[in-house]
């Protein structure tokens, strides 16, 4: 590509309504409250950063992120401070619609309250946004000190649901059915990561056991032909995030990531930055990775925006605007 093909491609991303639909809170933290808040320790922008770095492991990965996560998020007003500042960066990439988790281990390990947490986050969403807040519980993550908020998280009126977090070589507990399926009966949405770093298997269990129709990652049901096509015939979404897959060795590289394979065969895929402070991105970024190390036409482009509002989770009036603005320039109108 062309710098100056390079230069319209960004332009054409830019004015390109957006959602951002896999997102963690704690991972989007801007650098410069951490440098604000501790400029010796915080000096330097990760090396993570860096497009060449890899992280060795998702341990490798999880041990520095909680490094940030439990330097900043001591309280709901810090949430509130944050999410401001985040839902800002996103007005500013020409995002409507955004679906963000807060990690339950915070609650567990930190102490923050967890229900004044999602009402700080809510709080802080701006008129021109529209925002889901989930909370992310680990899959071992249900014990003595969490079971009565968790328990009750249903009932949190600022909360829009529940995502399923943690490594996937953990097993599902039975826990975690029933509290997905309460959280559907009080009106809760509910979502699960799955195929990352476990296989088809795990994206097969969460469809079947969990009941959810909306997968994080999910890259490596292209493993599997035979999901690959209950994916695309029951509408099941996934929200993929690029950046994150390669930097984690889950894809080897931009080229080669799934997300090509899983779009052409029909699969609903949209695009998001999940870990931002770890991986050095953002969600325009991302769309220029799909331009220029995938092959995405600007028709391509504009579907997988559509996707991301065809799948929000909100009343159809909001994003209709949007949908026939995307369709026309997806070739779709």
């Amino acid at each position: 590509m062309s710098e100056s093909a390079a230069r319209e491609t960004l332009d054409f991303i830019r004015a390109l309504p957006k959602t951002e639909t896999h997102l963690h809170l704690e991972g989007a933290l801007p650098w410069d409250f951490l440098r604000r808040l501790d400029p010796l320790r915080f000096r330097d922008v990760p090396a993570s950063w860096r497009e060449d770095f890899r992280f060795a492991s998702f341990s490798h990965f999880e041990e520095e992120l909680l490094g940030y996560v439990f330097a900043w998020f001591v309280t709901p007003e810090r949430y509130h401070q944050a999410a401001q500042a985040i839902f800002q960066h996103h007005l500013e990439q020409n995002v409507k619609y955004v679906e963000c988790s807060f990690a339950s281990g915070v609650v567990e390990f930190g102490g923050v309250d967890g229900e004044a947490t999602a009402q700080a986050i809510r709080d802080a969403v701006p008129s021109e946004l529209t925002v889901r807040i989930f909370l992310g519980i680990h899959r071992n993550g249900y014990n003595e000190r969490t079971r009565d908020f968790l328990d009750a998280c249903v009932g949190w009126s600022a909360l829009d649901g529940l995502d399923l977090h943690g490594p996937e070589t953990l097993t599902l507990e039975r826990w975690s059915a029933r509290l997905w399926r309460q959280a559907r009966e009080a009106g809760k949405h509910t979502k699960a990561h799955a195929g990352e770093f476990g296989g088809p298997e795990s994206v097969r269990q969460v469809l079947d056991e969990l009941g959810v129709r909306r997968i994080e990652h999910g890259v490596r049901a292209v493993e599997d032909p035979r999901l690959v096509e209950r994916l695309r015939n029951e509408g099941i979404a996934l929200d993929v995030c690029p950046t994150s897959n390669v930097k984690l060795g889950v894809a080897a590289s931009l080229e080669s990531h799934p997300l090509r394979a899983l779009f052409d065969a029909g699969v609903t895929c949209t695009v998001s930055s999940d870990d931002p402070i770890s991986f050095g991105n953002c969600l325009t970024d991302e769309y220029v990775a799909l331009a220029a190390r995938m092959g995405f036409s600007r028709r391509e482009l504009a579907r997988v925006a559509l996707n991301g509002f065809r799948v929000a989770l909100c009343d159809r009036a909001v994003v209709a605007p949007h949908v026939a603005e995307l369709e026309a320039l997806a070739g779709e109108g």
